[in-house]
């Protein structure tokens, strides 16, 4: 019988650099600037009560693997059933089966930003140097475990571990936000946890929770939501109490971008027919309402200052039989074709050049970042282009991104790196991943004689830290 030796587990110092000498010199002195710099991160889904509540994280697996849909996406494409992965309420496999799963299926990951992250958290964040394995399994999720004990691995610990100074969250419009109070009443918690806040089941009212979340934002405004304008009036109450509360922007998924107004009339006769039920209601309606509300969306960002992040083009739950058993964000969300310039020219026409306004527009679909986002934001004070995001947040669609977007609008009119992220420990390796592919451009731009290497250092502190500070107004 053969036998095969462990595989070491030891990211390489240059890992992302270029392959030629000069390029990769630079591309070192250009990211060792920013290595270690505190970490802005304006758009994530951990969980604030999390840290608010700082217990110890339960296992391994549901730390690392259960709540993150891209690992769970690539297992199921393997044929791991997602039952096998904790998210079957009718089955409860061990924190243990779960990593052996992984550790199984770890070659299934060779060459994607999963891997990518898995190795550098593993490595960095518990220390170990062998790559997981069927054979090491047990031993690996041992030795997790038994660190997840230690106070050095309590989120609110980790949080200062990983050097985050703000973390953002992502929030429903009813929510009390009362674990983000606690966080900024603890003065011995020294972070910045913000809320994020998201109300997409507002902008289409044939969703079949439409009418339950308009009533539970009238409920937590006090404001009767049966008329349009009553539910607006509650919109802009609630989008208040989470300024109150630290918020600087909304987040947004819609289908599409359309932001065609509607006459006021026309948008409380479909408010009234969604309110009886999805037979009164015609699908040209409801896209004229979703279109509405996102122009809607927009005037209320002028007015109140927050910033407006958009990312259309993302059909929801593919696979129906999937979402029927084990619910949404079980990794089958996938892209759609996107399209911004002509959709966006009713909101952009009204408040593209409005003062303070900030809208950062995101996608799935990187063919448009040089065709419209890059020229919107080239041109329109308010548009921002949002930084490669959940199927494209790679090293190499970061460098095509950073291709396509400076030739029209620099960097100033960039997101920084957004980590899109429910795996807490993952958070550190995937802005480490974007500091090293950013490195890698701007050094490209060096030894082509395009800028200076000065200029390329503070280009890459910037992109960790003026320039998200700027754009989400932190």
């Amino acid at each position: 019988m053969t036998t095969t030796a462990p595989r070491t587990l030891a990211p390489h110092p240059d890992r992302l650099f270029p392959a030629d000498p000069a390029a990769r010199t630079v591309a070192r002195t250009v990211y060792e600037a920013v290595a270690d710099a505190p970490i802005i991160s304006p758009h994530g889904h951990v969980d604030a009560a999390m840290i608010a509540a700082d217990q110890p994280f339960p296992d391994p697996a549901a730390l690392l693997i259960t709540p993150d849909h891209y690992v769970l996406r690539l297992l199921h494409a393997n044929g791991v059933p997602l039952g096998a992965l904790g998210r079957d309420p009718q089955s409860t496999p061990s924190g243990r089966e779960i990593w052996q799963q992984l550790a199984t299926h770890w070659d299934d990951f060779l060459g994607t930003p999963v891997r990518y992250w898995f190795e550098t958290e593993l490595h960095d964040v518990f220390g170990l140097d062998q790559a997981p394995s069927a054979a090491n399994a047990d031993a690996q999720y041992d030795r997790i475990a038994s660190a997840l004990l230690e106070p050095a691995f309590r989120p609110r610990a980790l949080f200062d571990t990983f050097g985050l100074e703000v973390l953002a969250t992502t929030d429903g419009p009813a929510d009390d936000l009362a674990a983000h109070a606690q966080l900024a009443a603890d003065p011995t918690f020294r972070g910045r946890v913000v809320p994020t806040f998201r109300a997409d089941a507002v902008f289409d009212p044939s969703r079949p929770d439409w009418r339950s979340v308009v009533a539970s934002i009238g409920q937590a405004a006090d404001i009767d939501t049966r008329t349009h304008e009553g539910l607006l009036a509650a919109l802009r109450a609630r989008r208040q109490y989470f300024i109150q509360h630290g918020a600087t922007a909304t987040d947004t998924g819609v289908l599409d971008a359309g932001s065609a107004p509607l006459p006021a009339a026309s948008r409380e006769r479909i408010h009234a027919a969604a309110l009886r039920g999805p037979s009164a209601l015609s699908e040209a309606d409801a896209v004229a309402y979703r279109h509405d509300m996102l122009f809607r969306w927009a005037e209320m960002s002028v007015d109140d200052g927050l910033v407006m992040q958009l990312h259309p083009g993302v059909i929801r739950n593919h696979h129906t039989p999937t979402l029927e058993r084990f619910g949404p964000d079980t990794g089958h969300d996938l892209p759609a074709l996107g399209s911004f310039t002509t959709p966006l020219r009713p909101l952009l026409s009204a408040f593209g050049t409005a003062p303070g306004f900030h809208l950062v527009l995101f996608t799935v679909d990187e063919t448009v970042f040089s065709r419209e986002i890059g020229p919107l934001a080239g041109f329109y004070p308010a548009v921002y282009a949002g930084a490669p995001w959940w199927f494209i947040d790679t090293p190499a669609a970061i460098g095509r991104y950073r291709a396509a977007i400076t030739d029209s609008a620099s960097f100033t009119k960039t997101s920084g790196f957004i980590d899109d992220t429910r795996a807490y420990c993952s958070i550190p390796a995937r802005h480490d991943m974007a500091r090293r592919a950013d490195a890698a451009y701007l050094a490209s731009l060096v030894v082509t004689h395009q800028v200076s290497e000065e200029d390329a250092v503070r280009t890459a502190q910037r992109i960790v830290s003026d320039i998200p500070r700027a754009t989400f107004k932190l």
